[in-house]
């Protein structure tokens, strides 16, 4: 059986053939052929055919402003091309690999693992009910491309799924090559740099595209895949709600002046508008469908109860119904069902409540279908709309609000000072007696609607507080539920967000929190302290209660991002290591439930990789079953912009959480060799003082500046959020998105392997052997993914682009740093793949290839932006090509930060 049509090389081919035309016409031949010379040039030193790459400088250093444009240009939009006939070909590959049964990481794969131990269907239900999986978007700003550029080339990507999936005509086919043809040209019109930053607005618009036009479609065909893996492997299993999304984009604050209140409420406003219409076509079209003829079959009493019940509340919406459906109960329900989706959050009355309602009468339909032998027809067309509510209920995505812990701080020390207390002088110890004496009061303290006094800040963050108890009222609890704070070092960091969320009566304790407060570590010193920090807050008496009326459970999120800017790879992976496993055994001696949020970017460095891989290495006593992770920037558009290939994220996710909790749940606590554990210690804290010193050696951050280009990205139109935390120009103060991304830019990916190898190096010096490294990576998953991951990292480095970057700098400080640098990355690539046995970093052939492919193209942008950034003056056209570089070197390289 032929599934497909095109072959990657074919599409490639087409796709470069199409752009050269399109270059031709709406530039010039000449420009067509300036682009052949650097393409052309650029291949051949790849291949040996040139000694040097002066060919390709001679030919930029003779462009005019204009030309150089139209170079940038023609590389930006190739990428674009090429990245979709790759993620074409990845579908290619699920598909066959569906097809033949050998896709691995599937939840048939899953399901097998559970039956080879085996499990009965109880033992599998036991399992799925402790798992809770909890995608989380954030707006953070590493998405290079704007919307507009993203909407054409996914109008490409359709038409290339229709020419390798379907079989056409000549004359229909010929069609879709016209269309191709359009979509290209008006890519090639449109401007690829955004004129303006987008507002925290546009990035919750463009979080809820995904969730609207893929994740939708695609939850109700997970569900029916693992049902039927469970089937064929245990008969029936009842399989409970596996994961829902969540979303902190219109809602994060922390470090954005710009999310406000009314941001927010737009974003729930239009997210909830978004998923019941979506909820109202899916029940027009059960309305096609559940024709059946009510004089024929018993509906059931169940079904006539809630019929009844729904007349009763829109009687003149039912006589409507009757008459137009008349002995077609089924449609009468679902006219009268969508009438009260009409209504909700409307002044009229009827409306559904809450989304429970909604459920009850899915669930009242489906049963009455059972009951009348038409299980198929629930199964096919009641089931998956019934998930798509468990999954997004009346918010599409619940928001989180997140601040940093110092504007916490400012607000109660202010309110709490009109009061008379001094807060902001008192020790640790007496603020949290004062905090928790306060939210167990019954009267309130503070008034967060007066502002008489109060700092900006203090303002706004009791705003928000007031503005949440109208929200939890208008949308409900659920849709706005966590609070992360930022930087948390104290526990009266975390008490703080729970007197302020008393004092707006969204807590009401012992009975009622409504808010998971979440803290944030993400230093050294937060998660060193670790133990004494939520140690203290579950022994405290105001905090306990809130856990318990939060069903016991306590979510706490790690900061993969700044802990790696501020220890390195390898320290700061084995410090969040060794914490999860220690936050394990606090909660668990204070039986707790822990959720952990995973901060992770979208970079190695940043906590990025494969999730499967990710998931399965966590330390066993973390996996609870229930887990969340931040999806970020161009990572939401690789996961999730294609339909097939989000569902095959998820089946992943879920494969590797389904596994992971049945085997925490055989063992606990893994028993990890000791030596294992002493050669980490050793290992990350010779890598944590090498990266340290290289950061703090005079002259550094000065080199950073001139070898990458940080100031450029600083000034791209990227994201709503400024890219320093208070524009100061110092490693600590810069976020760690443009930190990464810098080095992304220059092919020196740094941040993502950095210390690796002078780590391994201290081990061995010290009379540790090669041999057990490489039995570590054998048997250690947590081992074995990190040294994978930065073997992907340093597969992208080329320390020849890089060098043409560290020529921009200073002699001095090029001669101090790059050759530093240069010495360690050939000692990591010695040593990675002498412990891992692969002649090269990067394992996967298709990544191999693919960066084969793409490294002569991305060649040319990264000499034209080296070029332009010699340059003291550049004019506005200079200007808009080097941010344009930027983004094409970002689709060549498919990661930004």
């Amino acid at each position: 059986m032929t599934l497909h049509n095109r072959t990657v090389r074919q599409d490639i081919r087409e796709l470069g053939a199409l752009l050269g035309d399109v270059l031709k016409q709406q530039a010039s031949r000449g420009d067509f052929e300036t682009v052949e010379e650097l393409r052309t040039a650029a291949i051949d030193y790849r291949d040996g055919e040139l000694d040097s790459r002066q060919p390709l400088h001679g030919t930029l250093e003779g462009l005019s402003p204009d030309e150089q444009s139209v170079v940038a240009r023609a590389f930006t939009t190739y990428f674009e091309l090429i990245n979709l006939a790759e993620e074409r070909e990845r579908v290619r590959a699920l598909r066959e690999g569906s097809q033949e049964g050998t896709l691995e990481d599937s939840l048939e794969t899953a399901a097998e693992e559970l039956a080879a131990d085996d499990l009965e269907a109880t033992d599998v239900e036991s399992v799925l009910d402790d798992v809770l999986i909890e995608p989380t978007f954030t707006a953070h700003p590493t998405e290079a491309r704007r919307k507009t550029v993203k909407s054409k080339l996914r109008e490409v990507a359709n038409h290339i799924e229709t020419l390798d999936e379907r079989h056409l005509t000549d004359k229909e086919r010929g069609h879709v090559e016209r269309d191709i043809d359009a979509e290209v040209t008006s890519l090639w019109q449109t401007p690829q740099v955004r004129n303006r930053r987008p507002e925290p607005e546009d990035e919750a618009r463009n979080v809820q595209w995904y969730l609207e036009n893929t994740l939708y479609d695609v939850v109700g065909e997970i569900y029916d895949e693992l049902e039927d893996a469970l089937d064929g492997e245990f008969g029936e299993v009842d399989v409970p709600k596996l994961f829902e999304f969540r979303s902190w984009a219109g809602s994060d604050r922390d470090g954005n002046p710009f999310v406000t209140p009314e941001v927010t409420e737009t974003t729930l406003e239009r997210q909830r508008r978004v998923v019941l219409e979506r909820y109202r076509q899916d029940l027009k079209e059960l309305s096609g469908v559940l024709s059946q003829d009510g004089s024929r079959l018993d509906v059931g009493r169940e079904f006539e109860r809630s019929l009844a019940l729904s007349r009763e509340q829109l009687p003149g919406v039912a006589a409507e119904a009757e008459d137009r459906y008349p002995d077609e109960p089924y449609r009468q329900k679902l006219r009268l069902m969508r009438e009260r989706l009409d209504r909700v959050g409307d002044v009229r009355p009827g409306g559904y409540e809450d989304v429970e309602e909604l459920q009850e009468d899915l669930e009242v339909i489906a049963q009455s279908l059972r009951d009348n032998n038409a299980d198929v027809v629930a199964e096919a067309h009641v089931d998956p709309l019934a998930r798509r509510v468990d999954t997004f209920g009346f918010a599409l995505a619940a928001l989180d609000l997140r601040d940093h812990q110092e504007n916490h701080t400012e607000a109660v020390a202010e309110t709490l000072d009109r009061q008379g207390i001094d807060y902001q002088n008192l020790s640790e110890d007496e603020r949290i007696e004062v905090l928790t004496d306060a939210i167990l009061q019954a009267e309130p303290i503070i008034d967060l609607e007066d502002p008489t006094g109060l700092s900006d800040t203090a303002q706004r963050v009791c705003e928000r507080f007031d503005r949440l108890a109208d929200w939890h009222r208008e949308f409900g609890v659920q849709t706005i539920d966590t609070y992360c704070i930022s930087m948390t070092e104290e526990p009266s960091h975390v008490l703080e967000v729970l007197f302020l969320a008393d004092q707006a009566d969204v807590v009401e304790l012992p009975g009622h929190c409504g808010l998971d407060i979440v803290p944030l570590l993400e230093t050294e010193s937060a998660l060193s302290g670790a133990r004494e920090i939520m140690g203290t807050l579950f022994e405290n008496e105001a905090y306990s209660q809130a856990i318990e009326a939060r069903g016991g459970l306590q979510e706490i999120m790690l900061g993969y991002s700044d802990s790696n800017k501020e220890n390195g790879f390898l320290a700061a992976n084995w410090s969040l290591y060794k914490n999860q496993r220690r936050l394990a055994e606090i909660c668990d001696d204070h039986d707790v439930t822990m959720r952990l949020f995973h901060g992770r970017g979208g970079s190695i460095s940043r906590g990025g990789g494969p999730m499967n891989d990710a998931l399965l290495s966590l330390p066993n006593s973390t996996i609870t079953g229930q887990v969340k992770f931040t999806e970020q920037g161009e990572a939401i558009s690789e996961k999730y912009g294609n339909p097939r290939i989000a569902e095959r994220n998820i089946e992943q996710m879920l494969n590797a959480q389904i596994r992971s909790r049945h085997r925490a749940i055989e063992t606990p606590d893994e028993d990890i060799n000791e030596e294992w554990i002493d050669a980490m210690d050793q290992m990350a804290a010779a890598a944590r003082e090498e990266y340290l010193d290289l950061l703090e050696t005079e002259g550094f951050v000065s080199y950073f500046e001139q070898a990458t280009p940080i100031t450029v990205i600083e000034d791209l139109n990227m994201g709503s959020r400024p890219a320093s935390r208070s524009g100061e120009r110092n490693v600590e103060d810069l976020r760690a998105i443009p930190w990464v991304f810098s080095w992304t830019q220059s092919r020196c990916i740094l941040p993502g392997w950095y210390a690796l190898g002078t780590g391994i190096s201290a081990y061995l010096d010290d009379g540790g052997d090669i041999e057990t490294l490489q039995e570590m990576y054998e048997q250690w998953p947590f081992f074995r993914t990190r040294l994978d991951n930065a073997a992907l990292a340093l597969g992208r480095t080329d320390m020849e682009i890089a060098h043409e970057y560290a020529d921009l700098a200073h002699t001095e400080l090029r001669e101090q740093f790059f050759p530093r640098i240069t010495d360690e990355y050939e000692r990591t690539i010695e040593l990675v793949t002498d412990i891992t046995g692969r002649g090269s970093p990067i394992e996967r052939d298709w990544l191999r290839e693919s960066l084969e492919r793409r490294n002569p193209y991305v060649d040319p942008l990264n000499l034209l932006q080296t070029h332009l950034l010699a340059q003291t003056h550049r004019t506005d056209t200079e200007e808009r090509t080097l941010r344009l570089t930027v983004k094409g070197i970002a689709a060549g390289m498919k990661n930004t930060g």
